[in-house]
């Protein structure tokens, strides 16, 4: 497993890196606002359909969130990707007994209410207008091993250019019930996909 690494300078350059590049490369990057408790760690929940996902929620947490950021990532990236263990990324291999180590290190992080800990829980790469979000299992063993610390919100991210040059980010939140938080992962799975037909819903109804 791959920790995360503390470099100040390091991470301040890649801070204003990602808010660079964002800001290049997007028209807007527009999300609702939400409750957030601040006496509790954040348990982020997105879809995963691009390059640009952890970035975008790092920007997202920087604007309305405002943790201490960490994300966890297939080992393969960190290795390919060096500078993402100075953002607060951490590896997970799936399917192999290391998986253990990275599921117990994110329940951890989240025992610290200034945490936050981004999951893409389908695991892989998928449409950004897929129909259903399929969530792997180690999600929910997460919340079980952090106990009643965290929050969870939901995120649901779709990118369209519409009118202009450049694309827009939207980018739907939701913070839900704690009941749910702690859910199996079909209750989960359940949870998020209805925010996630919600979202999509608002976004196809969206004209110029």
């Amino acid at each position: 497993m791959i920790y995360p690494q503390k470099n100040k300078l390091i991470k301040w350059f890649f801070h204003n890196y990602i808010m660079r590049i964002v800001a290049q490369n997007f028209e807007q990057v527009k999300f609702n606002d939400i409750p957030v408790d601040r006496s509790k760690s954040v348990l982020l929940i997105a879809n995963h359909f691009s390059w640009w996902d952890g970035f975008l929620m790092y920007y997202i947490n920087h604007q309305l969130l405002k943790k201490q950021f960490h994300v966890m990532v297939l080992e393969e990236t960190v290795k390919k990707i060096g500078f993402f263990k100075y953002l607060g990324a951490f590896s997970v291999s799936k399917g192999s007994r290391d998986a253990i180590k990275s599921i117990n290190y994110a329940a951890e992080l989240l025992k610290d209410s200034d945490s936050l800990v981004l999951i893409f829980p389908q695991g892989e790469l998928h449409s950004n207008f897929a129909d259903d979000i399929a969530f792997e299992k180690g999600i929910t063993r997460i919340a079980e091993r952090s106990g009643a610390k965290h929050q969870t919100i939901f995120s649901a991210t779709f990118v369209e250019n519409l009118q202009y040059k450049k694309p827009t980010a939207s980018v739907y939140l939701k913070t839900i019930a704690e009941q749910k938080s702690g859910a199996d992962v079909i209750e989960l799975q359940q949870a998020y996909q209805e925010h996630y037909n919600d979202a999509l819903a608002q976004q196809t109804k969206l004209t110029v």
